[in-house]
């Protein structure tokens, strides 16, 4: 009974320990997947403003246009 006692502890004390090690790899992995979302939000930014960019001086080259047209 002693023995069965001392080996089912030693299961869950593997789990408890695996367990821990799973929560690790998930919190970097949420922080590096939080980093990405920044980045990646940033770099949406940065193709917007550029996109916008265009459309205005697209938009001046048809206003010029219509004008001398």
């Amino acid at each position: 009974m002693a023995d069965e006692l001392a080996e089912r502890l030693t299961q869950l004390e593997e789990a408890v320990r695996r367990a821990g090690e799973v929560v690790t790899r998930l919190r970097e992995e949420n922080a590096r997947l939080r980093r990405d979302q920044r980045r990646l939000e940033d770099e949406r930014r940065h193709v917007v403003a550029q996109i916008d960019t265009i459309l205005k001086d697209i938009a001046k080259l048809d206003v010029g246009r219509s004008a001398s047209g």
